[in-house]
């Protein structure tokens, strides 16, 4: 076995990607921590995190090819509706797991 040589390059590359993703969480930690905000900008940063999501998630359910266009019949999307309600009325995060990729082999399975 030779010797493994790492690169300054790739070093610093690393230590960047992690500053880079490690400076955006923790400003709003330090400055905000010890605030009192208030309750509308909290009910608002709550949001954050399904706008997110969906924002990932819509375009992928609802559209296909280059150029991007709408399809109603995508399999994945009639997945989703109803993986989406047992979330919404479980809470369940294992649950809704298997239930999306049970639902999803079955309609594998059938076209």
């Amino acid at each position: 076995m030779g010797s493994v040589t790492v690169h300054t390059g790739y070093l610093w590359i690393v230590l960047g990607m992690g500053l880079v993703t490690y400076l955006p969480r923790w400003f709003p930690l330090f400055f905000l921590a010890r605030r009192n905000l208030p309750r509308w900008l909290i009910e608002w940063l709550d949001l954050i995190p399904a706008a997110i999501l969906s924002a990932l998630l819509v375009p992928e359910l609802i559209t296909v090819g280059t150029p991007r266009h709408l399809v109603l019949w995508h399999p994945e999307l009639w997945v989703a509706l109803p993986t989406f309600v047992f979330a919404l009325k479980t809470k369940s995060l294992g649950g809704t797991v298997v239930v999306g990729m049970a639902l999803f082999w079955a309609v594998q399975k059938v076209m």
